[in-house]
């Protein structure tokens, strides 16, 4: 389950809320379905990410099956620090068991809100729980409840209503249970690519006396600092912009060669599979390769191949 965690005592665990009060906005990588793992953290960390995400895992799953566990969740004693662990759950124990499992390898955990696949949905997970706030009080309370270490942080997804006076009573139960954090991604359940509702996070954060992460459209460090502004969120959290630009929070426009190259050193340490590998370069050099390069980057098929290719080409 834990890559080369060998010793759980040895886990350099860490209070991610001490990012949060140090008075700077935390940024912060998304939970991305098989994208944001530990090979990837690893990538963003290095270019000025201050807390990462694992991808969303089926707590019910995670807590019945070892199997689940060993593929789902991987990290390491020293880098992968803060960490949130993201569960998708619909029963307060359930979780509360995820969690226990949990606390050893990672600084807390969070309950995904805000995922509108239809499968999510239908299983009862996700974001039709914005509907049910009773539910995400009593599984928040329970939670904080039963963790011994109260540096282990509880924190919510979750996306608006369209009536913004439902998300801020749903935040406030939230708040009343003793939740560390959460993170608003300004959207409706039905809204895929319309504009993010900044002004909505923005009530929500003057509703609310903990810390409030923006999320949604963020593709550049600026758009980072704008959206900073408009809602006074604490801390604000990328997706599609960091698979795209790794390198996005310490400033760079595009992905640099030098980021390319990290890239490469660590998931070929890492034992990357193929397709992430592949996949993570082809978001990357979207930007700042060719149509015709793309042609014939995006179907090359072995490790080999690519780093013939990245060798010739950029000298990587």
């Amino acid at each position: 389950m834990v890559g080369d965690t060998t010793e759980t005592k040895e886990c350099q665990l860490k209070d991610p809320m001490d990012l949060f009060r140090s008075g700077q906005v935390v940024k912060i990588c998304a939970p991305m379905v098989r994208y944001s793992k530990l090979a990837f953290r690893t990538l963003v960390r290095k270019y000025g990410c201050d807390l990462c995400y694992t991808p969303m895992i089926v707590a019910a799953d995670f807590v019945r099956s070892a199997k689940a566990r060993d593929s789902e969740f991987t990290t390491n004693k020293a880098g992968d620090h803060p960490l949130i662990v993201q569960f998708a759950a619909k029963e307060a124990q359930v979780l509360c068991d995820a969690a226990r499992i949990i606390c050893p390898f990672a600084d807390g955990i969070d309950l995904n809100c805000g995922c509108p696949q239809r499968w999510a949905m239908a299983e009862g997970y996700g974001a039709c729980l914005i509907n049910k706030p009773e539910l995400v009080k009593d599984m928040v309370r329970h939670v904080r409840n039963q963790m011994d270490n109260p540096k282990f942080s509880v924190s919510i997804k979750i996306r608006i209503h369209e009536d913004v006076k439902r998300t801020v009573d749903l935040c406030q139960k939230a708040e009343a249970a003793g939740v560390s954090w959460i993170t608003v991604h300004g959207r409706s359940i039905e809204e895929r690519h319309q504009p993010v509702h900044y002004d909505a996070i923005k009530t929500i954060k003057q509703s609310m006396s903990i810390p409030i992460v923006a999320n949604g459209d963020i593709k550049t460090l600026k758009d980072a600092e704008n959206v900073h502004h408009l809602t006074e969120a604490d801390g604000v959290m990328v997706a599609r912009g960091l698979l795209a630009n790794p390198a996005l929070f310490a400033g760079y426009e595009e992905t640099p060669f030098k980021c390319i190259q990290d890239w490469v050193d660590i998931a070929l340490e890492h034992g990357t599979p193929f397709t992430c590998f592949h996949h993570h370069l082809m978001y990357m050099m979207e930007r700042i390769t060719s149509k015709q390069e793309k042609k014939v980057f995006n179907v090359l098929s072995s490790t080999s191949a690519v780093l013939d290719y990245l060798n010739t080409h950029y000298g990587v």
